[in-house]
């Protein structure tokens, strides 16, 4: 069970499939993983429970990191927790394995945080639902330690190919893990007349694909970590 604050991404099928992919990855005590977007912390901790010695969790929402911090003492589990504006807290470190359930349900338009809107921190990610993927898919690859690997779930409305090919121009190598045809979840299920509209979806489609990408740094990348935050 995980605790929850309201206005937390409540952990769906998508959460679920990345938990799978991950765990079918040899973690160690060595292995330094990154839990993007962390909202409760379910990867987080699925990550500890795989046997990650070194884990970090961030999110710019202080209710998630709040979430976070609470289900990792609830686990009896040590994770790092930071609030932060996506990779910002973290641009110094390396890791292994990075684990990322941004944000990517289409909205009205692209003001994808503030105005008080708590609930939309959680899923809101611009008109066409890549706010937050595009950023990522930039910033994510100069985190990968030589041969780490960024594991990231997301729709195909949101575009795969998009992602793969900017994860390729930055040297990663890109394969689709996982993948399986799920009903819209809370957010789309309000969305799916606007969505209609944009022809973004079939009329009367209440279901989509989503897809774990797994984009692997083949090449040493230039970068050391401090083995902490305090370093």
């Amino acid at each position: 069970m995980l605790f929850r604050l309201p206005g937390v991404y409540r952990p769906q099928r998508d959460t679920w499939l990345l938990a799978e992919v991950l765990a079918g990855r040899e973690l160690g005590p060595g292995t330094r993983v990154l839990d993007l977007c962390c909202g409760t912390g379910a990867l987080s901790v699925a990550a500890c429970e795989g046997g990650a010695g070194w884990v970090t969790a961030v999110d710019v929402s202080r209710r998630a990191v709040i979430s976070t911090w609470l289900n990792s003492k609830l686990n009896r589990r040590t994770v790092r927790v930071v609030r932060g504006d996506l990779v910002d807290p973290v641009r110094t470190l390396r890791f292994d394995v990075v684990v990322a359930n941004p944000p990517y349900s289409p909205a009205s338009d692209d003001s994808v945080r503030g105005r008080g809107r708590v609930l939309g921190l959680a899923w809101d990610a611009g008109i066409d639902g890549r706010a937050v993927l595009d950023r990522l898919c930039v910033a994510v690859p100069d985190l990968l330690a030589p041969g780490g690997t960024l594991l990231l779930v997301q729709s195909v409305l949101n575009g795969v190919e998009k992602s793969r090919t900017m994860l390729e121009e930055r040297g990663l190598r890109v394969e689709v893990v996982a993948s399986e045809h799920v009903p819209f979840g809370p957010a789309l299920a309000g969305r799916a007349r606007m969505l209609e509209e944009r022809e973004m979806i079939l009329p009367g489609q209440r279901t989509e694909r989503i897809v774990v990408l797994a984009a692997t740094d083949v090449g040493s990348r230039a970068g050391s970590r401090p083995s902490s935050f305090d370093e």
